[in-house]
């Protein structure tokens, strides 16, 4: 579980500082492309939601707390094993992963998983997934 945020003010952050915020948001939830406010020394710091992992997530002690600080939107998405492939589309990431496909939003939400029994190939086509496995065609619309 991990949260990047970025500040939505003029300040350098110094080193540890993600320890002080996860403090002040355990607890509380959010979500991807949210807006946050952390009061600190009573004033409020606000931050944008730029990934939440998974979203909507409630921040514990154990939560991964990021800064953006650049104009480039960027997320890494980390899984439990190998990835086979991953193939951009207009809708978002598909992810290929032994026999399991994954469709993720370009906000890094999961918005569809499934395992396939003797999983071949899966395309891309005009928004939708197509997904050969065994003998049968599986075509997902996100």
């Amino acid at each position: 579980m991990r949260v990047i945020l970025k500040p939505l003010f003029e300040a350098e952050l110094p080193a540890g500082f993600e320890e002080v915020i996860r403090s002040k948001l355990i607890g509380r939830e959010v979500k991807t492309g949210d807006t946050v406010d952390v009061e600190i020394l009573g004033k409020r710091l606000p931050f944008k939601v730029l990934l939440a992992e998974p979203s909507p997530l409630r921040v514990g002690r154990r939560t991964k707390i990021e800064f953006s600080t650049g104009e480039v939107d960027e997320f890494t998405l980390e899984f439990e094993r190998e990835v086979n492939d991953a193939i951009p589309f207009e809708d978002g990431l598909v992810v290929v992963l032994e026999n399991e496909v994954r469709i993720y939003n370009w906000s890094g939400q999961k918005v569809y998983s499934k395992k396939f029994e003797n999983l071949k190939k899966v395309r891309v086509a005009e928004g939708k997934v197509v997904v050969v496995h065994g003998s049968k065609v599986t075509v997902i619309e996100p």
